[in-house]
């Protein structure tokens, strides 16, 4: 393997690595955490790249050691906190901030043991809003956990219903087609929003999956790519309970 490989892949332990440090001293543990592990992999990675070089090889255990001792450290405290039901963290996403992806917001959530999503959310009604649902879905089908069932607590459009259930429809039969389930309900009274894991996690979104901006037009950046898209502010509130209920 060339000096210029290792090279890269050590500039991309300490990029993930830096993140988790920023993450760790933000209380952000939960994140912190999935940052350190993949970091660490990464340094592991590099080490065993470096098999010439006695120095760098040395100089990574002492990193890698380090790193994993944060890391085991954090997850006793989370692990901790969940067992006495007083886990809960902040993120605040600033006027015009980028970086928050439904796949960079939830990835840190979404163990193995994930298999049912309960989704209450008053406003998937309008077009741009059920598109925000659909990224939402479609982020669930590509991550490493197998979600089988979807449930979705809405009110319904009353200035045109017709658009919304016809879309709810479609998008319940491709998911069908995936092997997964869309259970959809409406109310006329839900004011909250709430996104909840089977595996205990919590996350309350202030602006439920409505948060990001309007693109300036169709071709510029951040139109497809939602990392880049431009959000409004607003808090998102992570809580871990061990007794998980339906919405």
């Amino acid at each position: 393997m060339t000096q210029n490989h290792v090279s890269g892949m050590e500039t991309s332990a300490i990029s993930v690595l830096k993140r988790a440090v920023e993450l760790d001293h933000s209380d952000r543990f939960q994140e912190s955490l999935v940052c350190y592990q993949e970091g660490i992999q990464l340094l592991i990675d590099a080490m065993k790249a470096a098999v010439k070089d006695d120095s760098k090889r040395g100089h990574y255990r002492e990193k890698i050691k380090s790193y994993m001792d944060r890391a085991e450290q954090i997850k006793a405290h989370v692990n901790q906190m969940k067992e006495d039901g007083k886990y809960h963290e902040q993120i605040r996403i600033a006027e015009d901030a980028t970086g928050y992806s439904y796949e960079s917001l939830f990835k840190p959530y979404m163990s193995s043991l994930l298999t049912e999503v309960w989704v209450q959310d008053p406003y998937i009604r309008h077009t741009h809003q059920l598109y925000n649902f659909l990224r939402y879905c479609e982020m669930l089908l590509k991550a490493p956990c197998p979600v089988k069932k979807i449930h979705l607590l809405t009110s319904q459009d009353e200035a045109d219903s017709s658009q919304q259930s016809s879309a709810l429809a479609e998008l319940k039969e491709s998911l069908s087609a995936q092997g997964v389930t869309l259970d959809l309900q409406y109310s006329s009274t839900i004011h909250d929003r709430e996104i909840r894991f089977d595996n205990g996690w919590i996350i309350k979104i202030g602006r439920g999956l409505d948060y990001f901006k309007r693109p300036k037009g169709r071709f510029s950046i951040g139109y497809c790519d939602y990392d880049l898209r431009q959000c409004q502010e607003t808090n998102v509130d992570i809580f871990h309970t061990k007794h998980t209920k339906t919405l």
